[in-house]
């Protein structure tokens, strides 16, 4: 099967990396799984020989036809032909924390993906991604780099993030230009910090990283005074990606 562009396909096929997968997902025959684009079936084939149903999310008509011919029980297979982006997962769960994600993630449609997945946070109890190594790199960075930003602090509202292993091109046809990580997202079962408004706490936190260099006195001018600022025990003169989630919560109080 030939990968398509513009679906944005680099297929996995190195064993070793599909068996370092395999044991850091670690699937339970009973669990319920659902791979996100199977591409020829790599990861497929040893998920299904472990598991008493897979489901699959596979857009590329092609591949959904041809993968029951690919693994050795298609019985316990279950394909949707179906965009990732737009597809209920929640209807395949059992109930709250009974859902497992894992797949090789787009790379042109990562972040949308990620957040449509967290999404359906109640019914998932983890996924387990490769991603471009750079999209990780900022999931999972601490304050003060310059890879921590606006990704970083809406997935840390959701879910715990753990770089797992890096993934070089040659492990995929046809080879990426850049490097993959694997990264394993637990979503929180209690949300890790009081927040009084979503909605709010997101519009602040793509308006102060759109102005990341300059402080927060000077970026929330017109919205908080320094001495509001001050007043939760943040200095005004801090910069954006000094903050922890937690205090981009306790500013969106604020508003």
């Amino acid at each position: 099967m030939r990968a398509k562009k513009r679906l944005g396909q680099h297929f996995l096929h190195d064993p070793g990396v599909i068996r370092r997968l395999i044991d850091a997902i670690r699937p339970q025959p009973t669990d319920i799984v659902a791979e996100i684009g199977s591409g020829p079936g790599a990861l497929t084939a040893p998920l299904v020989e472990r598991l008493e149903r897979l489901h699959v999310v596979e857009i590329d008509r092609d591949l959904a036809a041809s993968l029951p011919t690919r693994v050795a029980h298609p019985e316990r297979l279950v394909v949707h032909e179906a965009d990732a982006l737009r597809f209920d997962f929640g209807a395949l769960a059992a109930g709250p924390r009974t859902l497992r994600v894992v797949g090789n993630l787009p790379y042109n449609i990562s972040t949308p993906l990620l957040f449509h997945l967290l999404g359906f946070g109640a019914v998932l109890k983890d996924l387990h991604v490769m991603l471009q190594r750079e999209v990780v790199d900022r999931m999972t960075a601490a304050p003060g780099g310059k890879e921590y930003g606006r990704l970083t602090i809406m997935l840390a509202l959701w879910a715990k993030s753990e770089a797992l292993f890096d993934v070089g091109p040659g492990a995929f046809t046809p080879p990426p230009k850049v490097w993959s990580t694997v990264v394993r997202l637990t979503p929180h079962t209690s949300p890790p910090f009081p927040i009084a408004d979503h909605d709010r706490y997101a519009k602040l936190v793509a308006h102060l990283f759109s102005m990341r260099r300059k402080t927060l006195g000077r970026s929330l001018k017109g919205q908080l005074t320094p001495a509001q600022i001050t007043a939760t025990g943040i200095d005004p003169m801090r910069r954006p990606e000094t903050l922890a989630p937690s205090d981009f919560a306790l500013l969106s109080s604020l508003l």
